[in-house]
């Protein structure tokens, strides 16, 4: 039997190698385009309708908590291209493992939860500047989160090797939460932080009690109608007198049988 696997996270980041997925470039790319338009005067309208804002409860944008995870967000530099870069890594590997539509409904019960509790913490009280409302879960920052959370999940005892440091992949659930707790300290962006938690929390959820394989709620019931069935049965055995000696594939006889 195959051991736990192992990936090491270097500069270059090893998993660029194989057939990209399709999905996984659409997403780099439409974050990538989302990004540029941001510096065009003519074009900056577009992120900004599609980023999560507090128009959400002020103007009744509620299309922004299904939107904003592809307004791809930051400031011009290396690090919004390590962000999609990781995102394409980390995409590509959730890709794989999950398939097509088990990858986006992942990504879509991570994200909407996130924006719903962050507009609400936000519009509750305004915990955050003006200004840095939502900035730690715009665009591909909350992207990032679900899928490493889902990578996390799935491959829960895999070994990955930071620089040089091993660490087990389900490590990486507290550590999202301990790096957004250090965002939210430079930013103060309670909502943001609030997101990344409830991001972390409903993907674990999702992929690791049942929701990743049939859905939360049909797991949920079937779980209820195999109890009621069982509970049935041992009814009608304590009722009729009828021993099963489990595990030798037999019934012992009674004295009514011949």
């Amino acid at each position: 039997m195959a051991g736990p696997r192992t990936y090491e996270l270097r500069p270059a980041f090893g998993g660029l190698g194989g057939r990209p997925p399709r999905d996984v470039l659409v997403l780099v790319a439409v974050e990538f385009v989302v990004f540029s338009l941001r510096f065009f005067a003519v074009t900056a309208i577009v992120p900004a309708l599609l980023e999560l804002s507090p128009a959400v409860w002020r103007a009744g944008f509620v299309w922004q908590l299904a939107t904003y995870p592809f307004a791809g967000y930051g400031a011009p530099g290396i690090w919004f291209l390590l962000e999609l870069l990781m995102l394409y890594w980390f995409g590509k590997d959730v890709h794989a493992q999950l398939g097509r539509r088990l990858f986006w409904r992942t990504l879509g019960w991570g994200a909407l939860p996130a924006g719903i509790v962050a507009v609400l913490v936000e519009w509750a009280g305004s915990f955050a500047p003006q200004g840095l409302a939502f900035n730690l879960i715009q665009g591909q920052r909350i992207l990032l989160v679900i899928l490493i959370a889902a990578f996390a999940t799935v491959n829960r005892r895999a070994t990955i090797y930071l620089l040089i440091l091993p660490i087990q992949a389900r490590w990486f659930l507290a550590i999202e939460v301990l790096f957004g707790f250090m965002g939210f300290l430079s930013t103060r962006d309670f909502a943001g932080f609030l997101g990344i938690c409830t991001a972390v929390g409903m993907t674990y959820a999702f992929l690791a009690l049942g929701g990743g394989r049939r859905g939360m709620l049909r797991e949920a019931r079937l779980r209820l109608e195999r109890w009621w069935i069982e509970g049935r049965l041992g009814r009608l055995r304590r009722k009729r007198g009828i021993r099963v000696v489990r595990g030798k594939g037999e019934v012992k006889r009674g004295p009514w049988t011949h």
